[in-house]
């Protein structure tokens, strides 16, 4: 498809990413906060494993707000 048609089409940012489990609702509710920088979904609740769905836009910001919130996310790939 040519960029006129699906201008954003390459926007979509998935980042993997590991939490103590004991912080998984606690990310999860908070990033429900910030519903305009992205969303975060369980993948492994067992490890700990989350993936972050953004915007190559809003990324930058989300992932600051997550550091800034301490729960301890490790970033896996980006």
């Amino acid at each position: 498809m040519s960029d006129i048609s699906m201008p954003f089409s390459d926007a979509d940012k998935l980042v993997k990413a590991r939490v103590p489990r004991s912080e998984i609702q606690m990310l999860v509710k908070y990033v429900e906060g910030l519903g305009h920088l992205g969303v975060v979904t369980t993948t492994n609740k067992i490890e700990g494993e989350v993936l972050f769905q953004a915007t190559k836009y809003t990324w930058p910001d989300l992932r600051r707000a997550v550091e800034a919130m301490g729960l301890g996310v490790e970033f896996l790939e980006e």
